[in-house]
């Protein structure tokens, strides 16, 4: 891991890890946060696990971020991954009512939560492949023309 500002980042190949140091995320920091989840999406991660279980308090700049680190990841069919246990840091998410927000109690179960994703993804692409691309059918359209 490197230290970077308020947060450690680890990469690797099926996702970034981010896990925020300071005791709070709002006006006064938020701007860390969405710069990182910028590199990250340009260096191609879909798959973002922010680790916020230090954090006592969360504003809306905060919630803000978290939203816009769930739509970019959403789009890429990834993950963005939110960890913590505490209560009113649960509660203010859930009062933001993010659609497709995803969060567990423990890294683990985050980076579990990928891999099962990046599992289903692969499923879905195969039978894509099998509906559409199958050789079966280029058979029956090659007598129309």
């Amino acid at each position: 891991m490197s230290a970077i500002k308020s947060f450690e980042l680890e990469q690797n190949e099926n996702y970034a890890l981010i896990d925020w140091k300071e005791s709070n995320l709002n006006q006064g920091n938020y701007e860390d946060l969405e710069q990182i989840i910028r590199i990250l999406f340009k260096k191609e991660y879909s798959n973002i696990i922010l680790n916020i279980s230090k954090i006592e308090e969360i504003d809306g700049y905060g919630v803000s971020t978290a939203r816009k680190g769930t739509k970019i990841c959403s789009n890429e069919n990834g993950l963005f991954v939110i960890v913590s246990k505490k209560e009113n840091i649960l509660e203010r998410f859930e009062q933001a009512n993010i659609e497709n927000i995803t969060i567990f109690n423990t890294v683990q179960e985050g980076i579990d939560a990928i891999y099962l994703n990046e599992l289903e993804n692969d499923f879905s692409d195969n039978e894509e492949e099998d509906e559409f691309g199958g050789s079966e059918n280029s058979s029956d359209y090659s007598d129309d023309y």
